[in-house]
């Protein structure tokens, strides 16, 4: 995943600034069987605050400290400022994911029958603003990196891509807050085909690099941040089970095809910049092989969620098993933003 790195007139637009969510933020991911079972409000207050600053704490972590992890020993040239870039790209993606969710996750909320008219806040317009902040920050790293001045680090490849982002998250948060916005869709594209080309530099056919990582991508940002949308509407929807299960049931079914468009580009990106001799000597290879491993766990907590889903009538396992993976594929963008930051694998595999 991000290896350049799924209208109802009562819920015209699925935004939050329509309407007043009806739980605070901190129960929009709680579990859904507390909903159900009455679970101490006072017990929930102050667990899911614990274990989201818990897991934030440790994607920073990682993020910092996770590329020069995954060089040592490598003998590679060391990226100055890499684990600020790869905080920075794993802000730029999570954003992409929570936009492009938004857009697509209420898709498959509108032909739900019996769901309650209510719907989730967005998160669209501060998604798009953060990583609009990420890009502009890289654009200050590869000034201060590279000595030039920003009016000049706009004219370097790099930095013109970068600019270009910044801009198209702004219009896109923009859009988000108008009474259209869907029309944030525009916007987003030139964002992945941006983010595309800069991650392919390379002089061996970048082009096809590039096509690779937009679908990769936007694949990737589907599957993340339609889940998070399908997790928070089922905790608003926890006094309504069979409409939960349904919703969940259709998110599975889109899941499959980005499942399919991310195994298959995914290797081919992996096919094309790794050579087969520095799978354990390159940073990217460790890189790659980490990404893997806890894509398999998801791959079983995404199987596991199904079939408890097609056993019981009762979602709540379900959704547990969901919230597992939506924990893993965070780890996921962290680790997808070191590959991006990692050197090429090629001139090592080339080293006499």
């Amino acid at each position: 995943m991000f290896s350049g790195p799924p209208a109802d007139p009562a819920t015209p637009t699925m935004r939050a600034s329509s309407m007043p969510s009806a739980v605070p933020p901190v129960g929009e991911m709680g579990d859904i069987s507390e909903g159900a079972s009455g679970a101490t409000p006072a017990r929930r207050s102050w667990t899911a605050p614990l274990l989201l600053g818990a897991a934030g704490l440790l994607a920073l972590l990682i993020a910092l400290f996770g590329p020069g992890l995954m060089a040592r020993g490598t003998g590679e040239l060391r990226i100055p400022g890499a684990g600020l870039t790869t905080v920075l790209r794993t802000v730029l993606f999570a954003a992409l994911a929570l936009h492009l969710g938004e857009l697509v996750a209420p898709q498959l909320i509108r032909p739900v029958r019996g769901r309650p008219r209510t719907a989730v806040r967005s998160w669209a317009v501060l998604a798009s603003l953060a990583g609009a902040a990420a890009a502009a920050g890289q654009i200050v790293r590869l000034a201060a990196v590279s000595g030039l001045g920003i009016t000049e680090t706009y004219g370097t490849r790099e930095g013109g891509l970068l600019l270009l982002i910044a801009n198209g998250l702004v219009v896109a948060a923009l859009c988000a807050a108008s009474r259209r916005p869907a029309l944030a869709l525009a916007p987003l594209a030139v964002v992945i085909g941006a983010e595309a080309l800069r991650a392919h530099p390379e002089a061996y056919s970048p082009e096809f690099g590039a096509a690779l990582t937009v679908v990769h991508l936007t694949a990737a940002s589907l599957w993340t941040g339609g889940l998070l949308y399908v997790l928070r509407t089922m905790w608003l929807w926890r006094g309504s089970p069979v409409a939960a299960r349904a919703l969940l049931g259709r998110y599975a079914r889109l899941a499959i095809w980005l499942y399919v468009a991310l195994a298959a580009t995914g290797t081919a990106s992996t096919l094309r910049r790794l050579p087969l001799d520095v799978v354990f000597t390159s940073a990217y290879g460790r890189t790659l092989l980490l990404k893997l491993a806890l894509m398999a766990v998801v791959s079983v907590l995404a199987l596991g969620a199904r079939r408890r889903m097609l056993r019981d009538t009762d979602p709540a396992v379900a959704h547990h098993l969901a919230r597992r993976e939506q924990v893993v594929l965070g780890l996921v963008v962290v680790v997808s933003a070191i590959l991006t930051v990692v050197p090429d694998p090629h001139w090592i595999s080339l080293r006499p």
